[in-house]
């Protein structure tokens, strides 16, 4: 089975910092994925206020999509717009993803809330993906 999944970081300012498509890539659907976690974004900060945990679960669904999310202490929304239901992975990829933005973040280079254009980041969040999600 090939799954498709859509990974984002949202920053503070609602914007993202880092995005990318997991699994089969289709052109057609990068706007639409967009469009969707961003929507989930509102959804997010009212569930971040009614759990004390990082890992919201499925906050929100469109069509047969669902939308996962993991909040940090910091605000920085980990968000996951994938089909298939698999909490346990999930959260474990989002708590490895959450562990390297925080190795990010320790670079001197790397200004908070900017964009992470770092292609050995890319490498490793795809070995996460292979290793927790396919």
């Amino acid at each position: 089975m090939s799954s498709t999944y859509y990974f984002a970081i949202v920053g503070t300012n609602d914007s993202p910092l880092y995005e990318t498509e997991l699994g089969v890539q289709r052109d057609e659907s990068k706007y639409l994925n967009q469009f969707i976690v961003h929507a989930a974004l509102d959804l997010v900060d009212d569930a971040q206020f009614m759990s004390t945990a990082c890992y919201l679960k499925t906050v929100d669904r469109y069509n047969d999509w669902n939308v996962s999310a993991y909040v940090t202490p910091s605000n920085i929304r980990l968000m996951l717009l994938h089909e298939a239901k698999a909490d346990d992975a999930i959260r474990l990829f989002f708590t490895d993803c959450h562990e390297l933005y925080l190795k990010t973040l320790l670079n001197p280079f790397y200004e908070p809330n900017t964009p992470i254009q770092s292609q050995a980041f890319d490498v490793k969040v795809n070995t996460l993906a292979k290793k927790y999600l396919f």
